[in-house]
């Protein structure tokens, strides 16, 4: 037997009913009996036969600020592989493929050491990026 002399088993494929198209065929009541919940259409997600659902049962806490801003975090041991004198800016950082995307920013972190001098450009430093960029020689934009 080869792939083109396969064939589908008789009778293991049936067409779809056509429901809700005449008293002839699964017409009037489409199959779903006399009212009834199961006979209507729909019922709301989350729905649990009126009980009290999962979502109301369960304890809300806190609150989400719409005006937060999410930065794209970068670490002085990953600025390292740059080459030195290199300017840094959030095109290269994702040209590298460092960072994925902006986001609402970048922000350098003191995590790790700093051996070249770089021209660092980002949304935002801490204390501790800062003074080791500038120890080691490099110099800090704030865009």
């Amino acid at each position: 037997m080869k792939l083109h002399e396969l064939k589908a088993a008789e009778g293991s494929r049936s067409s779809r009913q056509r429901l809700g198209r005449g008293l002839g065929s699964k017409g009037k009541t489409s199959g779903r009996g006399q009212k009834g919940q199961k006979a209507r259409s729909k019922t709301r997600v989350g729905f649990e036969g009126g009980q009290m659902p999962f979502y109301r049962r369960i304890p809300k806490r806190g609150f989400t600020n719409i005006n937060r801003k999410e930065y794209a975090i970068v670490n002085l041991s990953t600025l390292d592989q740059f080459d030195d004198g290199v300017e840094v800016t959030p095109e290269t950082l994702m040209e590298a493929g460092i960072v994925k995307s902006a986001k609402d920013g970048i922000k350098i972190l003191g995590n790790g050491e700093l051996n070249k001098k770089l021209t660092v450009k980002a949304n935002k430093f801490s204390d501790a990026a800062k003074s080791a960029i500038e120890n080691a020689g490099g110099k800090i934009e704030v865009i």
